[in-house]
């Protein structure tokens, strides 16, 4: 099999993980890193054994050696450093959110698709052992008919305005953050997306959504009860409720574990798979296979997904009220 040779924009705490994956990975080469500031890319060079390091991401999407760039920068860069990589003919798995908003969303799709290069919103959920196991239980009846989901991502943080979370200005808040999980996650089980949505949130007075709660109704009569907060533990749990039993899967963005009850709350099943190295190395595959395959788009994650998942957070965002100063400038 060909060496996959990558290269990750950003050398901040998820940029780590995913290098974590890649240097644990077979047939797969982490093989330069891009920061602006070219001490932190030496840094993270020597931690990970990583021959080159860059100062500057266009020295990094000029290195011809390069197959697949990771880029782990904060939300507001996401467009702008793919587009880079993209026009570059570098394939790309951007970490989530992938972008700000629709626009920016349906741009970047549209280049990758002119240049034919691959592109993937780097959700890494979708791809965990147990995520494809629940999904299995769903799909073959083990709790009868599926009624109702009901999935939270949120934790407590106290404020403070120089962080990330809270700046409006860095697309701060839940919703960016933590709520794309619940919300792709539900569809992902689902395999559709819901004909009607409601929701509300909590703006905080940096104009964050500091928690929000929002409702999905799917065609075939099922309800999703989706929440996601920065200032309250609404909890990390998955819970799928079908007319015959329950599926829960505690801490399901990151699972290594499910459970299958019946009706009567009795255990009827349990699978436990960990990571071989942190959970990350699935999606890594995914776009190793990928480019292996000539493809320029996951089955798995397909950029349909991301842009009406995207449209989704959008609509969200006009009925709490909240524009990021990029689209204010835009």
């Amino acid at each position: 099999m060909k060496e996959i040779k990558w290269g990750i924009i950003g050398a901040g705490r998820i940029s780590t993980k995913f290098a974590t994956a890649l240097v644990g990975m077979d047939n797969t080469k982490l093989a330069a890193i891009a920061s602006r500031n070219l001490d932190s890319a030496k840094e993270f060079a020597t931690k990970f054994g990583i021959e080159k390091s860059y100062g500057s991401y266009e020295d990094l999407v000029n290195d011809p050696e390069i197959d697949v760039i990771y880029i782990g920068t904060p939300n507001t860069e996401h467009k702008r450093n793919a587009e880079l990589c993209i026009k570059n003919k570098k394939a790309v798995l951007c970490e989530k959110p992938f972008a700000l908003n629709e626009k920016e969303t349906k741009y970047l799709i549209e280049l990758a698709k002119e240049n034919q290069v691959f592109l993937m919103e780097a959700m890494w959920t979708k791809f965990l052992p147990v995520t494809q196991k629940v999904k299995e239980w769903m799909e073959t009846g083990k709790i009868g008919n599926v009624l109702k989901l009901d999935i939270n991502f949120g934790f407590q943080t106290k404020f403070d305005e120089s962080s990330r979370l809270f700046n409006i200005d860095l697309a701060g808040g839940a919703l960016l953050d933590v709520g794309v999980y619940p919300i792709a996650y539900s569809i992902f089980l689902m395999n559709q997306f819901p004909k009607e949505i409601r929701s509300t949130a909590i703006v905080g007075k940096s104009g964050v959504d500091e928690q929000n709660a929002i409702l999905f109704h799917f065609d075939n009569k099922v309800i999703a009860t989706l929440s996601s907060a920065i200032t309250a533990k609404v909890g990390q749990d998955a819970v799928i409720i079908g007319d015959n039993g329950r599926i829960v899967v505690p801490n399901f963005w990151m699972a290594d574990q499910a459970f299958l009850y019946n009706g009567d709350g009795n255990l009827l099943e349990s699978f436990s798979e960990g990571a071989r190295i942190n959970g990350y190395e699935h999606e890594a595959n995914e776009v190793n296979q990928c480019i292996m395959e000539g493809k320029i788009e996951s089955d798995i994650v397909p950029l349909r997904d991301t842009l009406n998942i995207i449209k989704i957070m959008d609509t969200l965002r006009c009925e709490w009220g909240i524009k990021y100063k990029q689209e204010i400038d835009s």
